[in-house]
């Protein structure tokens, strides 16, 4: 058993970022291997914003990263912190090309919320987000699977990606919604499994 305090045991966010796109294959991920380059820099909190990303950005893609992962019986992705993450990630490793789409994308959320629902997302009700959100893949779907090479990507697949490699990279996302063992021991090929019990967080 480790004698080393918590802080010290758990691996950091850089650290998981690392470990999670090496084994989802990070050049697939929209910002490439730019993404782990950026996994080196040390970067100050912003409380004022991060980038071209103000505090009110920041707190929208919050919200929208927790519609899309909700708290269940593990803690969401807003407690998670995914809104910064997205934040920071899009400004250290996309081009300028896709930041702007990005960015774009979420004046284009915030307007077909409020042609849905006829209010903005902050102020629009977990229904109505979820409805908005769900057309919102639905469409970015149709449109990866029609665009051709060099076509530009989708802002809400862009959004997704970063939500889930955001969310499982957060300690929170290691260890309460997977489980999580610093120092694993023998490999096992073959374990019991019961059907609900969550994944092993990810090892280098």
């Amino acid at each position: 058993m480790s004698h080393l305090p918590e802080q010290e045991r758990l691996i950091d966010r850089r650290e998981a970022v690392l470990r999670v796109s090496a084994l989802l294959g990070g050049a697939a991920l929209i910002g490439g291997s730019s993404l782990l380059a950026a996994c080196s820099k040390d970067r100050a909190p912003a409380a004022a914003g991060v980038g071209a990303f103000s505090a009110t950005d920041i707190a929208l893609l919050d919200e929208v990263a927790d519609t899309i992962l909700p708290a269940t019986s593990t803690p969401g992705a807003k407690a998670a912190k995914v809104g910064p993450f997205m934040a920071l990630m899009v400004t250290d490793t996309y081009d300028e090309k896709d930041q702007q789409i990005f960015r774009a994308g979420l004046t284009q959320l915030e307007e077909a919320c409020r042609q849905a629902h006829n209010t903005g997302f902050m102020t629009a009700s977990p229904e109505q987000r979820l409805s908005l959100l769900e057309g919102l893949d639905k469409e970015q779907k149709a449109y990866q699977d029609a665009k051709q090479k060099g076509d530009p990507n989708h802002y809400f697949r862009m959004v997704k990606e970063l939500t889930l490699l955001g969310y499982f990279t957060s300690e929170i996302g290691c260890t309460q919604a997977q489980r999580y063992a610093e120092t694993p021991g023998r490999f096992d090929p073959c374990v019991p499994y019961t059907a609900g019990e969550t994944s092993w967080a990810a090892h280098a």
